[in-house]
């Protein structure tokens, strides 16, 4: 299993975050997906925001962040104002 800070966007303090929410490997980052793993980083973190969500999507589709396409941002966007409130 290779190691979370392995993955591009993914530092430390993400991985740590991640392991905490019960993420402990890439693979098993990409078998729950970026909104599930963020869906769950959310309720232990209230403060996560929309850019950790892009990190989360980008070292899934294993490129920058802020090289996701718009309609992928769109979509990101949409998830993480659904669970606003």
């Amino acid at each position: 299993m290779a190691e979370l800070t392995s993955m591009m966007n993914l530092g430390k303090e993400m991985e740590r975050k991640l392991k905490h929410a019960g993420i402990g490997s890439c693979e098993e980052l990409m078998t729950v997906g970026s909104k599930e793993a963020f869906r769950r980083l959310k309720r232990l973190y209230p403060n996560v925001c929309l850019v950790h969500l892009y990190c989360l999507e980008g070292a899934i589709q294993q490129t920058e962040y802020n090289c996701l396409s718009r309609e992928t941002k769109q979509e990101l966007k949409q998830f993480s104002d659904s669970l606003k409130g």
